[in-house]
């Protein structure tokens, strides 16, 4: 496959969000919706549309989590966060981290 992206048996690739600290995966084949373009290059993804990852928080006093966001086109192996981000890479361009967590499946 490749160091940067993951693939999963439903048509996603996945890839490590260094912004989250977390995986990101987007349907890339198959007809469900909805689905990404992607340019086919493992080595330098590019993903069309734009990806918006968002997490609703949590306004219980227990466990007070905020919403977040996390919004990227990913180009040529490139990620460009943009400034609608919650996380501290928001208005940066990154490459595409290498995907090497032993705990991700």
């Amino acid at each position: 496959m490749s160091p940067i992206l993951r693939r999963t048996g439903n048509g996603q690739l996945g890839f490590w969000c260094p912004g989250c600290n977390d995986a990101h995966y987007i349907r890339v084949e198959g007809d469900r919706t909805p689905r990404w373009g992607f340019n086919s290059s493992y080595d330098a993804p590019t993903f069309t549309p734009s990806i918006l990852v968002t997490t609703p928080g949590d306004d219980d006093p227990e466990w007070d989590i905020a919403p977040t966001c996390c919004h990227s086109f990913v180009t040529d192996g490139q990620i460009q966060f943009l400034g609608d981000c919650t996380h501290a890479l928001a208005g940066q361009t990154v490459p595409i981290p290498p995907f090497d967590r032993k705990d991700e499946s």
